[in-house]
């Protein structure tokens, strides 16, 4: 499938891109929230790796 979307009149590709931003600046994510985000962006990371071994 190829990366990019199209109907008559528009081609078009959509990716997203997260930031977090605190609002001040003290540590947010500590403890157990700051490990389960660092799992969750590792996690992603390791998927999106998979996804490129499997296109080419």
């Amino acid at each position: 499938m190829s990366r990019f979307r199209k109907l008559s009149h528009v081609l078009w590709h959509c990716e997203y891109h997260i930031v977090w931003v605190p609002k001040y600046r003290h540590r947010v994510l500590k403890d157990r929230v700051g490990f389960d985000a660092e799992m969750i962006r590792k996690y992603v990371k390791f998927q999106e790796k998979i996804e490129k071994d499997l296109e080419s």
